[in-house]
């Protein structure tokens, strides 16, 4: 058996389809990627299987480390209690650490400018093109500042402009970043979302690009995004290893 952590993604779930399965995309990369790592997938909600059901089944294999990795952009309120409190409950056997969220990272912003060049347009057009970097939202404060802060870096890479927008709990909205880029006289505007996965909140986004050129997929399974996945459970995992060895 290898001594290697178990990664255990935890995806919020959705009753959209199109969410599960790009979740199991994402993870099937991580898998291609990291062979030598066994990957478990669960969901916090409205999917199977659950966090909770994949943990007693790991316990009951004999499985004693879990990196547990939050497929989440932000340190919101999932990351920082509903996802604490599921692995509270976990078989007590079992020696779980909660690895860092994905987001802020420099991949991350390589997927979503990865994701605007499929979308159309073309490293030539940066200093013409004003970006909405459109996120889901949140009320946590904390998740707010780094969305804005994300947008802030991203524009000194080279867009006319950067601005960011919320589909829920925050503003400005989608449609209200792409009038202000409109107002400042960029050429054209893209909206880049920043989210993993389609669902209802992206769908929204999705309708705020409206009056956009360029409306960009969301970053998915996107190798970045493995590869951020990857970066944190080597991050977490070390201390688990230093507590097998003690």
């Amino acid at each position: 058996m290898s001594m290697k952590p178990v990664l255990l993604v935890i995806a919020h779930g959705s009753r959209d389809p199109r969410h599960a399965a790009t979740v199991h995309a994402l993870v099937r990369r991580v898998r291609s990627l990291r062979p030598d790592v066994r990957v478990e997938t669960g969901f916090l909600d409205f999917n199977i299987p659950s966090v909770q059901g994949v943990l007693e089944s790991l316990a009951a294999q004999g499985v004693r480390d879990v990196v547990a990795l939050p497929l989440l952009l932000t340190r919101a309120f999932h990351a920082k209690a509903d996802i604490p409190a599921v692995l509270k409950d976990a078989p007590p056997q079992l020696r779980i650490r909660q690895a860092e969220v994905l987001g802020p990272s420099p991949l991350l912003l390589s997927a979503l400018e990865r994701r605007l060049y499929e979308a159309g347009l073309t490293p030539a057009d940066k200093s013409s093109t004003g970006v909405v970097l459109a996120s889901a939202g949140s009320t946590d404060p904390e998740a707010i500042a780094v969305i804005a802060e994300i947008a802030r870096e991203w524009r000194h890479t080279g867009w006319c402009a950067v601005r960011p927008a919320f589909a829920s709990a925050s503003l400005p909205r989608t449609e209200d970043a792409v009038s202000e880029l409109r107002a400042l006289g960029c050429e054209r505007v893209a909206v880049a979302p920043y989210v993993l996965a389609p669902g209802f909140l992206p769908d929204r986004i999705a309708r705020g690009a409206a009056e956009a050129d360029v409306l960009a997929d969301v970053l998915g399974a996107a190798p970045e995004v493995a590869r951020v996945l990857l970066d944190r459970y080597e991050a977490a995992r070390v201390p688990v290893l230093t507590a097998v060895g003690a």
